[in-house]
């Protein structure tokens, strides 16, 4: 018996190979933050699972293809990415959530999400003003093209770096922090329109 875990390469390789409990071990590392990623670009909870079943169809139909030069979670983000901007481009899908479904998301993702303040000792009306721009962030972020949408989900809400990014989404990486500084500049033109509105 083997005393550490095998990595995601090993797992992949595995696989490859037909062994279903490599199959099994990447399906419970990956399962839920692909589920996260996909909710948080669809926002109905049963698409969502439909998506990331297919996506692990996918991904588990092609193993074989898969570089282990590359992450394999940015390669199962990007069959999950593609499948999901192909039916946002078909539905026209227009809202998102930040905060996704809260059974859906890691520890760590969901440290990302909390409320911008969360002390014990914050005001009551400080809160709901946070819940409010949060509101307003999520609305705005529901707004933008597709493209924008992933790459700011992405980057400010799951992590990755502009490399991993651009590997996800098949772009060269000046595209990706082309379309992070344009939906950076949407997002601050909506939120202050919205604040002039007040």
């Amino acid at each position: 018996m083997e005393n550490q875990t095998p990595d995601d390469r090993t797992l992949a390789a595995q696989a490859a190979e037909g062994r279903q409990r490599a199959f099994r071990e990447l399906l419970r590392r990956y399962e839920r933050p692909v589920f996260s990623l996909i909710y948080r670009m669809v926002r109905d909870r049963g698409l969502a699972e439909d998506l990331a079943q297919e996506a692990f169809i996918r991904a588990f139909n092609a193993i074989a293809s898969y570089n282990p030069g590359y992450k394999f979670s940015s390669w199962i983000f990007k069959i999950a990415h593609n499948l999901t901007i192909d039916h946002l481009r078909k539905k026209r899908i227009d809202t998102i959530s930040l905060d996704g479904s809260p059974h859906a998301l890691t520890e760590e993702a969901q440290a990302r999400t909390r409320p911008i303040v969360e002390s014990p000792d914050e005001r009551p009306d400080a809160y709901v003003e946070n819940l409010e721009l949060g509101s307003q962030i999520e609305s705005a972020i529901g707004k933008l093209r597709p493209e924008y949408r992933t790459v700011t989900l992405l980057r400010h809400v799951e992590g990755y770096s502009y490399k991993e990014i651009a590997e996800i989404m098949e772009l060269p990486l000046g595209t990706v922090k082309t379309y992070i500084h344009r939906a950076r500049l949407e997002l601050k033109e909506a939120l202050a329109h919205l604040e002039a509105s007040r």
